[in-house]
């Protein structure tokens, strides 16, 4: 449906600086605004949860906090070993 309708300064910008960062045109922006603001559709417009994957040296169950202590233990034995 086309409507004619007066904004204020301050919403008009909003929406046009959220538009250009989301990629979508300000009116595709304003009726996604309008949705959220009257309840419609909200399941459609959440985003999906998305993973972040990273590679790693390190194997599964290594705790890379323990680190330091990991060292600190071996550096333990192998003084250990020297002394005897």
């Amino acid at each position: 449906m086309r409507i004619t309708q007066t904004l204020d300064t301050d919403v008009a910008e909003k929406l046009r600086a959220e538009a250009a960062l989301g990629n979508l045109s300000f009116k595709e922006n304003v009726n996604q605004a309008l949705k959220q603001g009257l309840g419609i559709g909200s399941a459609e417009l959440e985003k999906p949860f998305e993973v972040i994957t990273f590679s790693s040296a390190f194997q599964p169950g290594i705790d890379t906090q323990k680190l330091q202590q990991i060292l600190d233990d071996e550096e333990a034995e192998l003084h250990s070993r020297e002394l005897r």
